[in-house]
């Protein structure tokens, strides 16, 4: 074998330089919506709490009478449960995504779906809590307005304005909740789904 020879197969015996897959930039590319999406949850999962600590004040500031102090924090104890089931289940979540690292087609698909999953139960949350505003409505109008209750005449008007209160309510609700979800996570979600899309397509 003369020095050519050797030489090339010097050459041929080397490893090609390792080469990183294509498509880890755009998976890489896929943190900067997941970041924003932990950011909007860590923050409403602080407000959300601040919220009803100041709402168990809402006798004190709006001057309830004594006889209505009770029912109101029996009712407000099993809002503080409901808010604490769900809660609870999104602050998991979040930790889940706080340890997330999107280095792989698996795990962004992974995170993608349960970023779905937890908008919808977002959704139920606020679904949850409609018939404690409606019952938070109708009560603190019969508080401030007792005469349109109790007298017969104003019976009538009190179960019409109650109807159009529990219509409204669950129509503010649904839009309201559509709305929040959309802007503060689901256009993330879909930023996500163009970049598995895209991965899909090589």
């Amino acid at each position: 074998m003369d020095f050519n020879e050797l030489q090339s197969a010097w050459n041929n015996d080397h490893p090609n330089p390792a080469s990183l897959p294509h498509n880890l930039d755009r998976i890489q590319s896929a943190n900067t919506p997941l970041d924003r999406i932990k950011k909007n949850l860590k923050n409403e999962f602080i407000y959300q709490i601040i919220s009803i600590v100041i709402l168990g004040f809402a006798p004190a500031f709006y001057a309830f009478p004594q006889n209505a102090i009770l029912p109101f924090y029996l009712m407000f104890a099993i809002f503080v449960a409901v808010c604490i089931y769900y809660l609870v289940k999104l602050y998991l979540f979040y930790r889940r995504l706080a340890q997330t690292t999107l280095n792989t087609k698996d795990s962004l698909y992974e995170t993608y779906y349960e970023i779905r999953i937890n908008m919808e139960l977002y959704k139920t949350f606020g679904f949850a809590l409609t018939p404690f505003l409606i019952l938070f409505l109708i009560g603190f109008w019969y508080l401030k307005m007792p005469e349109t209750v109790l007298s017969e005449s104003g019976n009538h008007t009190f179960l019409m304005a109650a109807f159009c209160i529990v219509v409204f309510c669950i129509l503010f609700m649904g839009i309201a909740l559509e709305w929040w979800v959309h802007y503060f996570y689901g256009k993330y979600a879909r930023e996500l789904k163009k970049v598995i899309d895209q991965l899909k397509e090589e």
